[in-house]
């Protein structure tokens, strides 16, 4: 795949190229929430989980390469994101967690590798730590674990852009249109108190983990990514040249590649 969009104009006009059309579609009732989620082709299962403020259809460029790779592919919405609904209880990443769990269940997948890009790499993270039993890997992309990964933050076009996008999706398939502002503040509210897991937490881990950290990411610090990888035993730390927190929207090849060579190296 050539696609370059490095300054995210594109996928503020148009979004991620569409999902393909789905074998299985449907919500999962859990905890308050209906979680929408998809899935595609067949073979070993990989969960993708984006990013806070995004939906599923920001995989669009993932999906496609998964499935003619021989992946069986689920997208799940966050609660609260894209289709999916919530309670009125503030959003936690272990619920998100558990959330994801359910859709597992509904599928009759007794473990899959998870894919996390940001607020969804939390997600993966937490499910190694404490449901390593169902999952075969974890390929964790820009995401910290505890406040001090994070950069201050320092506004952009590039992130401008995306945030244009996610308000323009979030209309167009919440169930509650009306309330991107309060929704963004719900998300926000979480994301200044969590995660905030130890050393000790991490060192629990025992399922492989790629620790991906982008050469420009605007979010995350290039230590934490460090400490991360050295925190979690067996995991390996992979560096992605010249693209930011967006990598896969802005060089999906590159990051396809390091994806798909992660899924090789676990299954085999």
């Amino acid at each position: 795949m050539d696609h370059h969009d490095d300054d995210l104009a594109k996928f503020e006009a148009h979004g991620a190229t569409p999902l393909p059309v789905a074998r299985d579609e449907g919500r999962v009732e859990h905890e308050g929430a209906r979680i929408w989620y998809a899935s595609f082709g067949a073979g070993r299962p990989v969960i993708l989980l984006h990013g806070g403020l995004g939906h599923s259809g920001n995989w669009g460029f993932q999906v496609p390469a998964l499935v003619e790779n021989g992946y069986q592919v689920v997208v799940i919405d966050s609660r609260g994101h894209g289709r999916s609904s919530r309670d009125e209880r503030p959003y936690k990443y272990e619920l998100m967690a558990s959330d994801v769990l359910a859709v597992m269940d509904r599928l009759h997948l007794k473990k899959a590798a998870v894919v996390g890009w940001s607020d969804g790499a939390c997600v993966a993270l937490i499910l190694g730590m404490k449901a390593a039993d169902r999952v075969s890997g974890v390929f964790f992309f820009g995401c910290n674990m505890d406040p001090s990964g994070t950069r201050e933050f320092e506004p952009s076009p590039v992130i401008d852009r995306c945030f244009s996008r996610h308000a323009r999706d979030y209309v167009e398939l919440s169930a509650t249109p009306d309330q991107f502002d309060a929704f963004v503040k719900a998300v926000g509210l979480m994301m200044k108190t969590e995660p905030n897991y130890t050393a000790a937490d991490l060192a629990r881990t025992r399922v492989p983990v790629a620790i991906v950290q982008s050469e420009h990411d605007e979010f995350i610090r290039h230590e934490h990514a460090s400490y991360l990888a050295s925190s979690i035993p067996g995991s390996e730390l992979i560096a992605l040249s010249g693209v930011s927190h967006f990598a896969p929207l802005q060089r999906p090849g590159r990051f396809n590649g390091a994806l798909l060579a992660f899924l090789e190296r676990i299954h085999s």
